[in-house]
């Protein structure tokens, strides 16, 4: 009976960990924000004010492989040719917020 009970506990212990959301979670809501702030000056509505083609929208990012989080991040961190880096500008996780709205938007079209 003990070792049943520790082995449904050690399950339950293992899936609470498994299914629950870090800590760190991104907030699309906090990351709308953020975009609206430091961001929307050249990507309002998803778009690119300096260059056309490399825009937020799904099939650019799609297409030039910045379509995952860890991409997103990369470049607001780093920063890339005309992109600016904000890693001196905003936290890790004011990053992934703005990452994760940047994704999620792309997916809604932008709308």
């Amino acid at each position: 009976m003990k070792r049943l009970l520790t082995l449904v506990l050690v399950t339950f212990l293992l899936l609470i960990n498994t299914f629950t959301l870090p800590a760190n979670a991104a907030d699309t809501v906090k990351g709308e924000q953020i975009f609206s702030v430091h961001c929307a000056g050249c990507h309002i509505n998803g778009s690119n004010i300096i260059r056309r083609g490399k825009n937020l929208k799904k099939q650019a990012l799609t297409k030039y492989g910045m379509n995952s989080i860890e991409a997103v991040t990369s470049i607001v961190t780093n920063g890339k040719n005309n992109m600016s880096a904000y890693k001196e500008r905003l936290t890790e996780q004011q990053i992934q917020d703005v990452a994760a709205y940047v994704l999620q938007q792309a997916e809604k079209d932008w709308r």
